[in-house]
């Protein structure tokens, strides 16, 4: 059975070794903003996690993880939730639509959604009836952010210092946000985001000294982003490879490469 624990933990941020559906390891009403990326069920080759169940599985996993969220999140809490804008591998689903109408069930408000549009990739990879009528795929190779909340929108707690500039503010609130995504080989996780996604939640979403959580904390892009901005971050991951794989990135030890054989 494996072993719940605070994997690392200092002034700055906390990285927790556990299942996020069971953890026990963070405070209810303790977290200003959740940035997360969560499997998206599309066969993704994670160490610990199982990424091909039904899709109803899939529903209920997301439901219970959200709900976790929803406890944790204090009553002007945010949660910037990054998904699929649908899937067609397994069969065609509309998983934004989906995901925020379980967020809703289990009582988040509903603010906006963010489209992503990842300038360097391709998920082309089935096109259907080719040129014609009988049966085409129509793919958007576009992702979402999400925006909900917990009870209340207007943020009247926290140090109530705000560090997003003139320029940022005016760019990050047109709801369409272009940016590459992230290497898989250069970071060394299955499923990463780049930086500048957690970074554009954070700034625009919560105060200097905030609580900014992943409960998919993964290679910790989400804990290091949060503490480069001046909050405090906490990290979960069901796996303890990608815990220290975070734990090195967020303090800056270098991975040693192997060497090339002679």
């Amino acid at each position: 059975m494996k072993s719940s624990e605070i994997y690392f933990q200092n002034e700055q941020f906390r990285l927790i070794h556990d299942d996020v559906l069971t953890t026990s390891l963070v405070d209810e009403n303790s977290v200003d903003l959740v940035v997360t990326s969560p499997p998206y069920n599309v066969d993704i080759q994670y160490n610990s996690h199982k990424d091909d169940v039904s899709y109803t599985d899939y529903l209920e996993f997301s439901r219970k993880w959200m709900t976790q969220c929803f406890h944790w999140l204090k009553d002007e809490g945010r949660f910037c939730l990054n998904i699929p804008l649908d899937k067609n591998k397994g069969g065609q689903q509309s998983v934004g639509a989906d995901l925020t109408t379980i967020a809703k069930q289990i009582g988040f408000q509903y603010h906006s959604t963010i489209i992503w549009n990842e300038g360097n990739i391709s998920r082309r990879t089935a096109w259907g009836s080719w040129k014609s009528a009988s049966a085409p795929y129509v793919i958007a190779p576009v992702e979402l952010i999400v925006v909900l909340y917990k009870r209340n929108w207007k943020k009247t707690s926290g140090s109530k210092i705000s560090d997003v500039s003139r320029e940022e503010f005016m760019e990050w609130t047109n709801g369409m946000w272009v940016f590459n995504g992230e290497s898989k080989k250069r970071i060394g996780h299955p499923a990463p985001f780049p930086v500048e996604l957690p970074r554009r939640c954070i700034k625009l979403f919560s105060y200097v000294d905030d609580v900014v959580l992943d409960p998919f904390c993964g290679s910790g892009t989400t804990v290091l982003t949060a503490i480069n901005n001046n909050r405090k971050g906490i990290g979960i991951d069901v796996d303890k490879k990608y815990c220290e794989l975070a734990r090195k990135r967020i303090l800056g030890i270098e991975t040693p490469k192997p060497k090339k054989k002679k």
